[in-house]
């Protein structure tokens, strides 16, 4: 099956972009806007609308597959590529892209994933990682249709993986929203929660870390007010380095903190992600590394999850090999191709490091779907529900696509178990909705 022509159009994510730098140095909120001037280049505005560039592949059965090229929330920080704005790039990948592309054989995901991630500009620059990510989903999909499966069994297949039919659990993020989206998560019965948005001292955290701490004993009596006996879901917040500004870095300080943190959670395990950040790579490996090490001297199972800094395939396989967190968020959209998420995810778990399959609430709908079933087939620890903050959405799209693929895996596990072969179906057969699936058993 050969792509036989490309299109693209611009499109809106989940959220919007939002100048990092700018709310860390103290911008003030307007309503659901941002006042002050932004800091970090590209950014017209401390916050502005995300914008996404959907790739659409069409083939030559007249199939059309696609992805969507988008960018996290706080691009062009911690490393990041900078702004990704629809009409900046749609003539590029329209012009140098399509080219490389058109008249190509959808017959391995891998191999043509990774000639557009090796591929340069005529600038010799590679493409911006928000480009590699949706045209990689595209390529998935357009083999997954050629070859007439889902994009799991594509995955499983070409990377020569186990088929586990069990979901992943899925992490909800809250936003600023973080009391009433909690208990959406709560009642959703989310397997991780809440993220929380802990992106500022004064306001959020706590000069000496009590704000944080006083929401984590709110959150665990929500649970248990709002849950069941059966549901004990792990607490995860992202603090944005902000534990390491409030106590300048200080490790003993630090570890003292967590331990309050552990015994207000309990009976739930914690995570705590981006506990503090040292403005670059080496730093950054350094100081968590001396933090988990800290941590596990003076028992304090609280686990710390690298996020900043922790940007590419190269980045985490650093940050595994130094055993510098307990857990990387394997942030797909900053990664480039999906196929390095897969790659990330399984070196991670070879290693003893959690994965956790990521993203940004900046994404689309096409990007959470996509990600569903990199997890189920790499089985990472968890995986982000995306897009949006509010909940409903972003969970409803991952956990919609997670169990109606583990279903169908399931129906086609079955047939195979029980000798029935569906390659050839009579015309009648054909004109049944249910035929769409076209389902092969081999």
């Amino acid at each position: 099956m050969k792509i036989v022509d490309m299109i693209a159009s611009p499109g809106l994510t989940g959220f919007y972009f939002d100048d990092q730098q700018a709310i860390k140095a103290g911008a003030g909120h307007d309503g659901f806007a941002y006042t002050g001037a932004p800091l970090t280049p590209g950014f017209r505005a401390v916050r502005q609308r995300g914008e996404s560039i959907s790739v659409m592949l069409i083939l030559e059965d007249g199939q059309v597959a696609f992805g969507d090229c988008a960018a996290v929330q706080y691009s062009g920080a911690g490393g990041r590529d900078p702004l990704f704005l629809a009409d900046d790039f749609i003539p590029m990948i329209m012009e140098e892209l399509r080219p490389k592309l058109v008249g190509q054989e959808l017959d391995s995901f891998r191999k043509l994933a990774d000639s557009i991630e090796h591929s340069r500009r005529p600038t010799g620059e590679p493409y911006h990682t928000a480009i590699r990510y949706g045209v990689s989903q595209a390529i998935l999909d357009g083999v997954a249709k050629a070859k007439k499966l889902t994009m799991t069994e594509v995955i499983l297949e070409e990377y020569q993986l186990p088929l586990v039919l069990e979901p992943v659990p899925i992490f909800t993020q809250t936003g600023d929203e973080r009391y009433a989206n909690a208990d959406k998560a709560i009642i959703k019965r989310a397997g991780v929660l809440p993220h929380a948005l802990i992106n500022n001292v004064e306001t959020k955290l706590g000069k000496h870390g009590e704000l944080l701490l006083e929401y984590v004993n709110w959150l665990r009596e929500r649970v248990i007010r709002l849950g069941d006996e059966a549901y004990r879901p792990i607490l995860h917040i992202d603090v944005y380095g902000t534990i390491g500004m409030a106590f300048v870095d200080n490790v003993e300080r630090m570890v003292e903190y967590f331990g309050d943190l552990e015994k207000a959670a309990e009976p739930f395990p914690l995570r705590i992600e981006g506990p503090m950040d040292a403005g670059n790579k080496e730093g950054q490996l350094k100081r968590l590394k001396e933090l988990r090490e800290a941590l596990k001297e003076a028992g304090v199972k609280v686990e710390v999850v690298a996020d900043e800094w922790c940007n590419t395939y190269e980045d985490i396989v650093e940050f595994v090999d130094a055993q510098a967190a307990d857990m990387v968020q394997i942030k797909t959209p900053d990664l480039g191709g999906i196929q390095n998420t897969i790659e990330a995810v399984l070196y991670a778990r070879k290693f003893g490091v959690g994965a956790y399959v990521g993203g940004s609430c900046n994404e689309t709908d096409a990007g959470g779907r996509t990600s569903v079933h990199v997890a189920l087939a790499t089985r990472p620890d968890q995986m982000l529900a995306k897009p949006g903050m509010g909940v409903d959405e972003g969970y409803m799209i991952v956990h919609n696509e997670m169990n109606r693929t583990l279903e169908l895996l399931r129906y086609k596990a079955g047939l195979k178990a029980s000798g029935c072969n569906h390659k050839v179906i009579n015309p009648k057969v054909m004109q049944n909705p249910w035929y769409f699936f076209r389902i092969v058993i081999r």
